[in-house]
C-alpha cells in the first residue's frame, strides 16, 4: 500500500504558527476545505494535521497588475503552479517516530511500512496500532519539502479508534467531510469530565447531544440524569426540517434503562408517553440557595436573601411555610425578636406566593421522590426529568438546583466510603447530568454559589459531571469553561462565542478560523479529552439507519407486537 499521490510540499513555518504548504500544480486549491485531515511526512516522523486556512499565490506582482483574460485559458495553463500557485496553512496536532531507523522512509521496501498496515486484515492492524503504536504530542515540525498526503481510512483509524474496539468504549460522532470513516469518542475518557455541547440555535444541539446520551447508554459508560427542559430526549421529538418527522427519544431506543419523571402529568399524557412517573416537590425541601439562584427571575434583592438565610436559621426546613402563612403583624414581630427588615421580609413573601401556582409544588409530599430518583440511578437507571409546561426559567433553575444538590450530596459520602474502604461494591457509579440553557447556572456572579459550578470545578472527584448545552458559551465563567473537558461545538458567529469555546486550549487562534467556516447543519468541530486531536465531522445522523447501529432492537419487537395485536384486533372485529 503506497502513500497515495501529494498534495505540496512544506516549504516554511513553525511550531506555534502552523505550516505553510504550497501545492502541486496538479491540485485544485478549490479540493482543499477548512478543517479537512491531512498527513505530513517527514524524514523520520509522520505528522497528522488540520487544514485551517486556504490561500492564492503569485511568483511575480506583475502577474497581479496585469492578470490574463479568464477566457484565455491557455496564458492561466502556463502560470499554473509557476507563476500562480495555492498554499494552505496546516496546524500540526499528532505525531509518530517509528523506533527502528529502518522505517524512517515511506519508500523502504525491505521492512513493513510502519505507517500502513500489515495485509494481514483489519484485526491485525487494530492489534497492532493498540499496543506498538503511540501518538505523540507535536514537539517539533518537519523539514522543508516534506509531502502532504491525503489522510487515509488506516490513518483515522490510527488517531480517533474503532468503534468495535474491545479495549476501550468507543462510540462513532460522525465521519470526516470528504470521507466514509467514522470519527470515535472515547466514552470512558468522556464522562471522566464535565463537557459541551455549544452552538448558536438551529444548529442541531439538541440532536447532537440526544446522540451523545444515547451512545452513553449503549455503552454503559455512566448512568444519565438529563434536565429535559423542552421534552426533547424522553420520548418523541420533531425533527428539523422543512417536512413534519419526529425522531424517537431515550425512552424508545432504550425501554428498561431509561425512566422519564415528569412535572407535567397532563402534558406528557397528551404527548402519548407511557409509564412517565410523576415528581412533586415540597416547600421543605427548598433551601436559601436554590431561591438565590432563582433571585434574578423572581426579582429578589440581596437584602431579602440575606432575611431568608435568617428565617431558615429560626424555623429550619420549614421557613417557607412559615412565611408564606406569617401575618403583618407575625413579620413586624419577628424582626422586632431577630432584627429582620420588615420590608424585606414582606417583599419574600409576596415573591415566594409565586410558588404556590407550581403545578409540582406541594406543602408535604407523601414520598421522597428524589430519593426515588437516587435508587434508580444507583440501579443503572437513566432518568429523563421533562418539564412539560412548567418549563418557564424558574421552573428550570429551580427544580435542577433541588434535585442536583441533594443527589450530589449522596454522591459526595458514597465517593468519601470508598475512598476509606477501597472496597470496588463501594465506588459510585459514575453520573453525568445533562443541563441546557447552561450560562444560567454557569454565570460569572453565581457560579460560586452553585452546585453547577461545584461539580465543575471538581472534575470527576466525586464521580459526577456535567454535560452542558447552550447557545451563549461565552456567558459561562471562564473558570468553568476552562475545565470543559470535551467540546462538540456546532456553528458559532459570535466572536466573544468562539472566544470562549477555546479558553484553555493551546493553539486556539488557528482552530478559530474552522469554527468560523463550518456549515450551519450536521458539521461540528470536536476537540478535548475524548478525541486525541480536534477534528470537523459531518454528524452522524439520528435515524432509523442509528437505531439499528446501536443494537438496540426492545423498540423494534415491541412495535411488531403492538402491530401483530391491532392486526387480530381488527379480525376479531370483522368476524374471523
Amino acid at each position: 500500500m503506497t502513500l497515495g499521490l501529494p498534495l505540496g510540499s512544506v516549504i516554511e513555518g513553525s511550531l506555534t504558527g502552523g505550516l505553510e504548504v504550497r501545492l502541486h500544480p496538479d491540485i485544485s486549491v478549490e479540493d482543499m476545505r477548512v478543517g479537512k485531515f491531512l498527513v505530513v511526512q517527514g524524514v523520520r516522523s509522520r505528522f497528522f494535521c488540520m487544514l485551517t486556512d486556504v490561500a492564492l499565490g503569485t511568483a511575480n506582482q506583475r502577474i497581479v497588475a496585469n492578470p490574463p483574460n479568464w477566457d484565455d485559458t491557455f496564458l492561466r495553463e502556463v502560470l499554473a503552479g509557476s507563476g500562480t500557485y495555492g498554499t494552505i496553512n496546516l496546524a500540526p496536532m499528532l505525531m509518530f517516530t517509528p523506533e527502528s531507523s529502518e522505517d524512517y522512509s515511506p519508500t523502504n521496501n525491505k521492512s513493513p511500512n510502519p505507517f500502513v498496515p500489515s495485509a494481514t486484515g483489519l484485526a491485525s492492524f487494530q492489534a497492532q496500532t493498540s499496543t506498538t503504536m503511540e501518538l505523540m504530542p507535536v514537539k517539533t515540525i518537519p523539514s522543508h519539502f516534506s509531502q502532504v498526503y491525503e489522510a487515509s481510512e488506516e490513518d483515522f483509524r490510527r488517531v480517533f479508534g474503532w468503534e468495535d474496539d474491545p479495549q476501550r468504549k468507543n462510540f462513532s460522532i460522525g465521519k470526516p467531510l470528504d470521507m466514509d470513516v467514522p470519527v470515535c469518542l472515547d466514552l470512558n475518557r468522556f464522562v471522566e469530565r464535565s463537557n459541551g455541547v455549544f452552538g448558536k440555535s438551529g444548529t442541531g444541539k439538541s440532536f447532537l447531544t440526544r446522540l451523545l446520551l444515547a451512545g452513553t447508554i449503549r455503552k454503559n459508560a455512566a448512568v444519565n440524569l438529563i434536565f429535559d427542559m423542552h421534552s426533547e430526549y424522553g420520548w418523541e421529538a420533531v425533527s428539523e426540517g422543512k417536512q413534519f418527522s419526529t425522531v424517537k427519544g431515550l425512552k424508545q431506543l432504550f425501554p428498561s434503562q431509561v425512566d422519564v419523571y415528569t412535572l407535567d402529568p397532563e402534558s406528557t399524557k397528551r404527548r402519548g408517553v407511557p409509564h412517565a412517573q410523576e415528581l412533586y416537590l415540597s416547600y421543605d425541601q427548598i433551601e436559601v440557595e436554590d431561591i438565590k439562584l432563582c433571585s434574578r427571575d423572581l426579582g429578589l434583592s440581596e437584602a431579602s436573601i440575606d432575611n431568608a438565610n435568617i428565617l431558615c436559621a429560626e424555623f429550619g426546613k420549614a421557613w417557607i411555610v412559615q412565611l408564606l402563612n406569617m401575618t403583618n403583624e407575625d413579620i413586624k414581630m419577628f424582626c422586632e425578636e431577630k432584627r429582620g427588615h420588615q420590608g424585606s421580609i414582606t417583599a419574600l413573601q409576596r415573591k415566594l406566593l409565586r410558588l404556590d401556582n407550581l403545578k409540582y409544588m406541594r406543602a408535604t409530599c407523601p414520598q421522597n421522590y428524589v430519593n426515588q430518583m437516587l435508587r434508580s440511578l444507583e440501579s443503572g437507571k437513566n432518568i429523563v426529568v421533562e418539564f412539560g409546561s412548567q418549563s418557564d426559567m424558574l421552573s428550570y433553575m429551580l427544580v435542577t438546583n433541588m434535585i442536583t444538590r441533594r443527589i450530589h450530596q449522596h454522591y459526595v459520602r458514597k465517593a468519601e466510603k470508598f475512598l476509606q474502604t477501597k472496597n470496588p461494591l463501594d465506588k459510585p457509579t459514575q453520573l453525568m447530568i445533562t443541563i441546557e440553557e447552561a450560562h444560567r447556572f454557569l454565570d460569572p456572579a453565581i457560579v460560586q454559589s452553585t452546585i453547577f459550578g461545584t461539580i465543575a470545578r471538581e472534575m470527576r472527584k466525586y464521580f459526577v459531571t456535567l454535560l452542558v448545552v447552550d447557545q451563549r458559551p461565552s456567558g459561562i465563567d471562564n473558570e468553568v469553561m476552562s475545565q470543559i473537558g470535551t467540546r462538540v461545538t456546532a456553528l458559532l458567529n459570535d466572536e466573544k462565542d468562539i472566544d470562549a469555546i477555546f479558553t484553555g486550549v493551546s493553539g486556539a487562534g488557528s482552530l478559530k478560523s474552522v469554527l468560523a467556516k463550518l456549515d450551519s447543519k450536521q458539521q461540528a468541530l470536536v476537540l478535548g479529552h475524548a478525541v486525541p486531536m480536534p477534528v470537523v465531522v459531518r454528524t452522524r445522523p439520528y435515524d432509523s439507519t442509528f437505531y439499528q447501529e446501536i443494537g438496540e432492537t426492545i423498540w423494534q419487537e415491541k412495535a411488531d407486537d403492538e402491530v401483530f395485536a391491532a392486526a387480530e384486533l381488527a379480525k376479531a372485529d370483522l368476524g374471523f
